[in-house]
């Protein structure tokens, strides 16, 4: 598996998914990237975030206000660097996504889903029904 991850994904988005590392801030496709659709695992393809639900929080990364699917964003506590986070996987492929703050818009719950990019795929709302995700256009009505 990890050999064949090694083949389809960059450097940078297996260093990030399957090594748990982090892109550097503001380097990221996604960080002001703001059309209409959903962000899936890029390991996995299982739908994580809607455009919907993103925001900029002017840190470097994608953020988003919740996930989709609760169940297939899994937390746990990461305690690397010194710190104490909350670190976002993906329950599906066991992805690195990156870590939950609880420094998002109250108006829209308070959180914020601090998002690598590399660890994401994009697909336009006009998309979904090509890729097998027409259940997600709703979410665009």
């Amino acid at each position: 598996m990890k050999d064949e991850l090694k083949k389809r994904l960059t450097p940078m988005q297996y260093r990030v998914t399957q090594e748990s590392g982090t892109e550097p801030a503001f380097t990221g496709e996604y960080d002001q990237h703001f059309e209409e659709g959903i962000y899936v695992d890029i390991v996995s393809g299982k739908p994580l975030f809607s455009s919907k639900d993103k925001f900029d929080a002017h840190c470097g990364w994608p953020s988003f206000s919740k996930p989709i699917e609760d169940e297939e964003v899994k937390e746990s506590l990461d305690t690397s660097y010194g710190m104490r986070r909350t670190e976002v996987r993906s329950a599906t492929a066991d992805s690195h996504l990156g870590h939950l703050f609880p420094d998002g818009p109250i108006s829209q719950g308070g959180l914020r889903y601090c998002i690598n990019s590399a660890s994401l795929r994009f697909v336009p709302k006009d998309k979904l029904q090509d890729e097998g995700l027409s259940e997600y256009k709703q979410l665009f009505d």
